[in-house]
């Protein structure tokens, strides 16, 4: 298996996958006083080492919710979480607190979005990396500071050696994103989640820092799970796609069908909403109309329905049926009541010629 999403009908039978990473129908909802908010609600994928994996999706997705489901760190006395996570043989939803941060750092670590408020500005960022890296390695403070010298010097940070010893304030953005990468690192993770590492960077930041994971992952083999709304990063880093809408997979492809043969309408928006600086485009951006839904009130049937020009095409299906995820080629799979046909008439001559 190589970056596939899992065959349905897989969750909850408890057999440990062939693959590396595989999420099973995951849920994972919030309690409040004003109802229940469904931030992923029943999400499956899989992952090899070696490769990557692009979620995307507008804001309140569920996409960051979801990596730190993976990751374990939901507090369950605030959010109801089901399903099954399946790391390197191991279940961790049913696992204990202990077990999971066992795990953390170790076979699974996470690049947060934003380093500055992710590190604690009272410590250098050296004893950071150097408590990380003891955690789980039984080594002195002299070959624990020197492996964090290391990590600082391959993740590109000048005079590693000096800067160990700095505190996050006095790290640029980009260094500060380098620093929370070489953290990440410490402990060679086999899973590597990255949550939107690349939004608060200048554009020339942002190429360095993609660059220096695609060349960290080719060092360590590790999986990578690169969360973002930014379309153009899945197409420089990614193997496969996961698009996800109100909590859901709506389209799971190869990067190259994403782009070139999408087959969900709100796949077409995103795509429909970004810059083209590859050739000259004669028709302006195509927003997609309205807003996402409520988590709480999620629209019946297909919840991008009255956000979809297509909706009204399905003879009613649309607003009382939830469609399913469907695989419609080999490796690609979308959740949408339109024929296939009609999907690829609509994309090869309305939606492609204005992109």
């Amino acid at each position: 298996m190589t970056g596939t999403a899992p065959a349905a009908g897989k969750a909850g039978t408890g057999e440990a996958p062939a693959a590396f990473l595989e999420v099973r129908d995951l849920k994972i909802h919030f309690p409040t006083d004003d109802g229940l908010v469904k931030s992923v609600d029943g999400l499956s994928f899989e992952l090899e080492r070696g490769r990557t994996l692009g979620i995307v999706g507008e804001s309140g997705s569920g996409k960051s919710v979801t990596s730190l489901g993976v990751l374990g760190l939901h507090n369950k006395r605030n959010a109801n979480v089901s399903g099954e996570i399946w790391l390197n043989g191991k279940e961790l939803v049913g696992a204990s607190q202990t077990e999971v941060r066992r795990l953390r750092g170790r076979e699974m670590a996470m690049i947060f979005q934003d380093p500055l408020s992710s590190m604690h500005p009272f410590y250098t960022v050296g004893h950071q990396i150097i408590e990380a890296y003891r955690v789980h390695n039984d080594v002195s403070k002299q070959v624990a500071r020197k492996h964090a010298i290391d990590m600082l010097g391959k993740v590109g940070i000048p005079k590693p050696d000096k800067r160990v010893d700095d505190y996050p304030h006095q790290f640029s953005g980009g260094m500060r994103q380098r620093a929370m990468i070489a953290m990440a690192l410490s402990c060679d993770p086999e899973l590597l989640i990255a949550d939107e590492p690349t939004t608060a960077l200048d554009v020339t930041v942002q190429a360095q820092i993609l660059d220096l994971i695609r060349d960290l992952q080719q060092e360590f083999n590790s999986a990578v799970i690169m969360i973002t709304h930014d379309l153009g990063v899945v197409a420089e880093l990614a193997d496969d796609i996961l698009v996800m809408y109100a909590g859901r997979c709506v389209e799971y492809a190869s990067v190259d069908n994403a782009f070139h043969q999408p087959l969900h309408p709100y796949t077409w928006g995103l795509l429909g909403s970004m810059p083209r600086l590859d050739r000259e485009r004669s028709e302006r951006l195509l927003p997609i109309v309205g807003s996402p839904p409520s988590l709480i009130n999620v629209p019946s049937g297909c919840a991008f329905h009255p956000r979809c020009p297509y909706a009204d095409l399905n003879d009613g299906k649309s607003t009382t049926e939830r469609p399913e995820l469907i695989e419609l080629e080999p490796g690609h799979k979308a959740a949408c009541h339109l024929p296939l046909d009609k999907r690829r008439e609509i994309w090869t001559d309305e939606i492609r010629p204005k992109l």
